[in-house]
C-alpha cells in the first residue's frame, strides 16, 4: 500500500474433489497465473503436487492482491499442507519470491518494505530470491535469507542445508563523482543558487536564453548535495522498490536521485499511475526533480506540484483505492523567457508577437510560482569568459559548505524537527531565523515593495537561514534578508534582467 509492506496470510486447504486449484482474495491476474507457476516449479524439483482441490486463500480477503512475489509462499503453503515440509519450520517466517517453471526464484518488487514490515511484526526471518537479498539485508531487525531455487528452500524446511544470510550496502559518505561545477565558466550568480539550493533543500528557477547553461547548471546539483543518512537511503529504496527499478543485487541506494521527465509526461506520470505506483515526483523523493522547459510541460500536470512541493508528500485517489506516496524533492526548474527565447537578451531581439510573452509566462501559475524560493536570471557568457576564463570552483569546495551548513540544520533538528531550511513550518521558522530586529524591518520592507504573501515572506525568511548557515552565523541579519530578496524574480511579468 503505498510503500509500506502489508502482511498477507496464505492459508491452503486440501479437499477431496476432483484434482484442481483456485486463488480466493481479490488475486489480480498476476497472482491467478502464479497457480499455474506453482504447479510446473513443484513437479519439476521432484516434489508432489496434491491430486485434490487445492483452495488457496490470500488474507485479508477484502485487500486487491498484486505481483508475483506470492508464487513462493502458495508453493509453501502447498507443500505443508500435504505434509511434504514441516509447519514448523514456517513459524516467525515471510516468504516472497516468484517461480519458473523449472522452480527458479526470481527477483520481485518491493522486498524493502515487505522485510520492515516483517520486522515491525516481529518476525525473525524472511527468504527471498538471491537477487532480492541485498534488499532485504537493509531492513534492520530482521535476518534476510536467499535461495535461488524451491528445492532449496524446501531443503531448508526439512533440516537438509541452510540457506546464505544476505547481506547488506551501506551507503556512501559523499555523492558519486560526475559533472563538475568546475566546468562551467562564469554564472557566478546562478551557481551562488545552486549552493543555496543544495544547502536548504529550496526550489529554484533557472531563467534565460537557449544555451545559457541552465541545463548544464541543474545537471551539476547532484555533486554538491550533501551524503545520504541510512534512514534517506532506506526511504529512497523503499519507493524504487515498490517501482521496481532497483537492479538485481542492490541494496540500499546510495546517491541522492536526478529524475529529469520530459515535458509529455501525463499526470498520472508525474503524481502516479493508475495502478497506484509512484510517479516521477515520488522518485526524486530526497532528491532532485529537474523540470527542463517547464512552461512547455502542461499546465494540469504542473499544477499537481502544489501539494508536494508544500506537504512533502502526494496522495492517489483512484477507484481501486486510495495511496500516499512521499514526496519531499527539490525542484529546479529551467524556462525560457519567451517562445523565441531571446527576450532580455542582450545582442538578440525578441521576435515574439505582442502579448505571447505574458501568454507564455502565464503557464507557470502564481501559487506555483509562489512556492519556487530561488528564481535567477542565467544570461550568456562572454566568449572570453568561455575561451580564456579560468575554471570555476570545484564541487568538492562548494561542496564542503554545503555539508558545514547542512551540520548545523541538524544541529538545530532536535528543537524544530526537521533537518532542512525548506522544511521548516509555523513557529519552526522563527525559531530558526531569530531574526535581528534590522533584518525583520528590512524583510517587512521588501515584502511591501515586492506585494509578497505570507508565503513568501516565510520562504524568503528559509531562504535567509540558509544563507546565514552557509556564513556560519547563529541569526538572520540584513545581508542575509537582501541577498535572499534578490533570487526573487516575477516570472509572470515582463520584467527582464
Amino acid at each position: 500500500m503505498g510503500v509500506d509492506g502489508v502482511p498477507v496470510d496464505v492459508e491452503v486447504d486440501l479437499v477431496r474433489r476432483l484434482p484442481s486449484m483456485v486463488v480466493v482474495g481479490l488475486p489480480s491476474g498476476a497472482v491467478r497465473e502464479g497457480s499455474e507457476r506453482v504447479r510446473s516449479a513443484i513437479a519439476q524439483s521432484n516434489l508432489d503436487f496434491p491430486r485434490k482441490r487445492v483452495v488457496v486463500n490470500l488474507a485479508p480477503a477484502n485487500l486487491r492482491k498484486d505481483g508475483t512475489g506470492f508464487d513462493l509462499p502458495m508453493a509453501i503453503g502447498i507443500l505443508a499442507a500435504s505434509e511434504q515440509v514441516p509447519t514448523g519450520a514456517l513459524d516467525d517466517t515471510l516468504f516472497v519470491g516468484e517461480l519458473g517453471l523449472d522452480g527458479e526464484l526470481r527477483q520481485v518488487r518491493g522486498v524493502l518494505p515487505l522485510a520492515l514490515m516483517a520486522a515491525a511484526q516481529g518476525l525473525t526471518r524472511v527468504v527471498v530470491p538471491d537477487a532480492n537479498g541485498a534488499e532485504a539485508a537493509a531492513a534492520a531487525g530482521i535476518e534476510a535469507l536467499t535461495a535461488t531455487r524451491l528445492s532449496e528452500v524446501v531443503d531448508w524446511l526439512r533440516g537438509d542445508r541452510s540457506l546464505p544470510s544476505a547481506v547488506g550496502v551501506a551507503p556512501r559518505v559523499a555523492p558519486t563523482a560526475g559533472a563538475d561545477l568546475s566546468e562551467v565558466r562564469g554564472q557566478h550568480r546562478a551557481r551562488r543558487a545552486l549552493e543555496i539550493a543544495a544547502a536548504g533543500g529550496h526550489n529554484l528557477l533557472l531563467l534565460g536564453p537557449p544555451g545559457c547553461g541552465k541545463t548544464m547548471l541543474a545537471a551539476r546539483l547532484p555533486s554538491i548535495l550533501p551524503a545520504l543518512t541510512p534512514a534517506e537511503a532506506v526511504d529512497i529504496t523503499r519507493v524504487h522498490s515498490v517501482a521496481g527499478l532497483l537492479d538485481d543485487h542492490v541494496g540500499l541506494l546510495t546517491d541522492r536521485p536526478f529524475r529529469a521527465p520530459h515535458h509529455t509526461i501525463s499526470t498520472a506520470g508525474l503524481a502516479g499511475s493508475a495502478a497506484l505506483r509512484p510517479g516521477e515526483v515520488s522518485l526524486a523523493h530526497h532528491g532532485v526533480l529537474f523540470l527542463d522547459e517547464v512552461p512547455e510541460f502542461g499546465r494540469s500536470v504542473l499544477e499537481v506540484l502544489r501539494g508536494p512541493l508544500e506537504d512533502g508528500r502526494v496522495t492517489i485517489s483512484r477507484a481501486q483505492g486510495s495511496v500516499t506516496f512521499p514526496a519531499d524533492v527539490t525542484l529546479v526548474a529551467a524556462a525560457n523567457p519567451c517562445p523565441c527565447g531571446y527576450a532580455g537578451h542582450a545582442t538578440r531581439p525578441c521576435t515574439c508577437p505582442p502579448g505571447s510573452v505574458q501568454r507564455y509566462r502565464g503557464r507557470l501559475s502564481g501559487p506555483l510560482l509562489d512556492r519556487i524560493d530561488l528564481q535567477v536570471w542565467v544570461q550568456p557568457v562572454e566568449a572570453e569568459v568561455l575561451t580564456q576564463g579560468n575554471p570555476g570552483e570545484s564541487s568538492a569546495s562548494v561542496g564542503a559548505r554545503v555539508a558545514a551548513a547542512c551540520a548545523r540544520q541538524r544541529a538545530r533538528a532536535s528543537e524544530v524537527g526537521v533537518n532542512f531550511n525548506a522544511r521548516l513550518r509555523g513557529d519552526a521558522v522563527m525559531q530558526a531565523a531569530r531574526p535581528t530586529t534590522e533584518a525583520r524591518d528590512t524583510l517587512g520592507r521588501v515584502l511591501e515593495a515586492y506585494g509578497l504573501s505570507a508565503r513568501s515572506w516565510s520562504r524568503m525568511l528559509k531562504v535567509s537561514r540558509t544563507i546565514a548557515d552557509l556564513a556560519g552565523a547563529d541569526r538572520v541579519d540584513v545581508a542575509h534578508v537582501l541577498e535572499a530578496s534578490s533570487f526573487r524574480v516575477a516570472f509572470d511579468d515582463n520584467d527582464t534582467p
